[in-house]
């Protein structure tokens, strides 16, 4: 069997704020930009990974979801606790210092973990987890 990752997706509740953050800040190129019935779908990923695709979702973009299950979702994003994505970097502390340099939101600065990796987090516009990691001994 031969599989690899090829899409995942992140739910934002400002498309606008968004591509600021994961374009302009995180260096993500834009490779779709689609609406339908009120909704928008932005495809972003990097440059050196033309087979690997983050979807900026609206949040709940079932549209069988209930009027109830929306506002959970929206709480629950509002709050953080909606995961993110993880990023590999070659150098987290030179990727730590240009995202808190343009703003981002820090949760957590460069520090080596126990299973093997130096890592920073932050939060992107939507409160999504953002982690960017470092193998240790790289």
């Amino acid at each position: 069997m031969d599989i690899t990752l090829n899409t995942c997706f992140i739910a934002v509740d400002d498309h606008d704020k968004a591509l600021a953050f994961y374009r302009d800040v995180l260096g993500l190129e834009v490779r779709n930009d689609v609406g339908f019935e009120g909704m928008r779908w932005v495809t972003v990923g990097s440059p050196t990974q033309p087979d690997v695709n983050i979807v900026l979702e609206p949040p709940l973009a079932d549209p069988n979801a209930s009027v109830a299950d929306r506002q959970t979702m929206a709480e629950l994003m509002a709050k953080g606790l909606l995961r993110g994505v993880i990023f590999a970097t070659a150098d987290c502390d030179a990727t730590f210092e240009r995202i808190s340099a343009a703003g981002g939101e820090v949760l957590q600065e460069p520090m080596d973990q126990p299973y093997g990796v130096r890592d920073c987090a932050f939060r992107d516009p939507a409160g999504n987890l953002l982690r960017f990691t470092q193998p240790l001994g790289k």
